[in-house]
């Protein structure tokens, strides 16, 4: 594998180097127009410092730009057990020093993504629609997938290219608008005045051209990286079907795309801009009908070998996806068994539960069980106290921390306390509007409210 990887990152940086010389030629032609004798050199020079500005800024904080941008929040091991899991078993298969910060995005539509500068500061998102649709198997593959595309430090190359693309399509498109305001009608006296206009209309044309090739030389950079993350995910779970059956799932899940940030849709495991079909100049992925048909035929294998095979079989033609020497050296890899968790009906509704105590708690809501099944969740500001539930109408206490202590004297340095109800999941709320969440590894015997900075006995622990 090591090999295919070599040769993608020497192509992909043969790609970056020809969107850098579009680059540098976008800002000599701007430049020229500007002052014909120096102004080309002085317009190369500060179209390479703009992107290297971007650049830096993308490497120090674009991975969390990413996160802002798809509202996601990190969680910790108690938050998501399952996920927690299956991204240190992931972590452990592909020999990554460093396990990914997880988050969760509060989405319907199941999907992941991986960012990061580094492969020791890397993260994996993945939406809350992706956590109550799969099975712990599926789960595994999407997150094999993405954990592939750390190691290949592919995140790192299309955070490069991303900014590249930028930086030519921001430039271009200020050159563009600063000729409504009649920069480009200006004259210089030192060429000729054919030979000026000349310029002019080249460096136009190519200001609309170029972003539309850079975009291209973009997605050719990342559609080969998909296939390579699918083969590591599938010798990392051994089981090819996983990632088959989550891709089927994810590609036909139906959700709304209203609310997806285009810049994000590339990093998306499908993109879900385009789902089932993938072919086309424009296209950021490969037809995920494809790759799922790749994985089907790996022939009880899960070895680059066996993926190799099935991806010639597919595509057709002598095309390679992995290389000759890593083939050579890799054995044959023995597909495992499902796991143990099926995918039931009965399944799923204990997951959307889990998925939905861990959206409210990262919401900072207070989620109250009812007898009947349901799961109550109450902002904490509200000023009620009870709370009925909405399918059988039983009332319930807000749980709140009481006043410990409240004579004359004890006023001024009074304590809460709280009795807890159990040893899993719970929230209550602090006199001054904080919620408080008790997760089941919570066992002290007080803590400090971060709204008030009250000291809180909890009771029970």
């Amino acid at each position: 594998m090591w090999e295919a990887i070599a040769s993608n990152r020497r192509r992909s940086r043969y790609l970056i180097a020809l969107m850098g010389a579009l680059l540098v030629i976008l800002g000599f032609m701007i430049g020229m127009l500007v002052d014909p004798e120096i102004g080309g050199a002085v317009g190369a020079v500060v179209a390479l410092l703009y992107w290297l500005l971007l650049l830096v800024i993308a490497l120090v904080g674009g991975d969390q730009a990413l996160l802002l941008g798809a509202r996601a929040r990190p969680v910790k091991k108690e938050d998501a057990p399952r996920l927690w899991n299956v991204v240190e078993e992931m972590t452990i298969a592909s020999g990554l020093g460093t396990m990914p910060k997880i988050y969760v995005i509060e989405s319907d539509a199941p999907n992941a993504f991986a960012a990061g500068p580094r492969p020791d500061k890397a993260v994996v998102a993945v939406t809350s629609g992706l956590l109550k649709r799969l099975s712990r198997d599926e789960l595994q593959g999407v997150i094999a997938h993405e954990v592939g595309h750390i190691k290949n430090l592919d995140v790192r190359f299309m955070t490069i290219a991303s900014v590249m693309v930028a930086s030519i399509t921001i430039i271009a498109d200020l050159f563009l608008r600063s000729l409504w305001f009649g920069a480009g009608r200006r004259r210089s006296t030192k060429i000729d005045p054919r030979a000026q206009l000349a310029i002019l209309a080249a460096t136009v044309l190519l200001a609309i051209l170029a972003p539309f090739f850079a975009r291209l030389l973009y997605l050719a950079c990342s559609r080969r990286r998909e296939f390579l993350a699918d083969a590591s995910a599938a010798r990392f779970t051994r089981y090819p079907a996983g990632l088959a059956s989550a891709l089927e799932k994810i590609a036909t899940s139906g959700g709304s795309t209203k609310s997806v940030n285009r810049a994000l849709a590339p990093l998306y495991i499908v993109n879900p801009l385009q789902r089932l079909s993938g072919r086309g100049l424009f296209a950021t992925h490969p037809p995920t009908q494809e790759r799922i048909k790749i994985l089907r035929s790996m022939a009880g294998g899960a070895g680059y070998m066996e993926y190799e095979n099935a991806y010639r079989k597919v595509r057709g033609g002598t095309a390679a996806c992995i290389g000759k020497r890593t083939l050579k050296s890799e054995g044959a890899v023995a597909a495992r068994e499902a796991t143990s968790e099926s995918d039931s009906k009965l399944d799923m509704i204990g997951r959307i539960q889990e998925v939905d105590g861990l959206l409210g708690r990262l919401a900072s809501l207070i989620l109250i069980p009812c007898l009947c099944g349901v799961k109550i969740r109450v902002p904490p500001n509200l000023e009620k106290k009870t709370v009925s539930c909405p399918r059988c109408g039983r009332e319930h206490p807000m749980p709140e921390a009481e006043v410990a202590s409240a004579t004359p004297s004890e006023k001024s340095a009074r304590t809460l306390k709280y009795q807890r109800k159990g040893q899993g999941w719970e929230a209550f709320k602090c006199p001054c509007g904080k919620a408080i969440q008790l997760s089941p590894a919570f066992s002290a015997s007080s803590l400090r409210c971060r709204g008030c900075k009250r000291q809180i006995e909890i009771v029970g622990n």
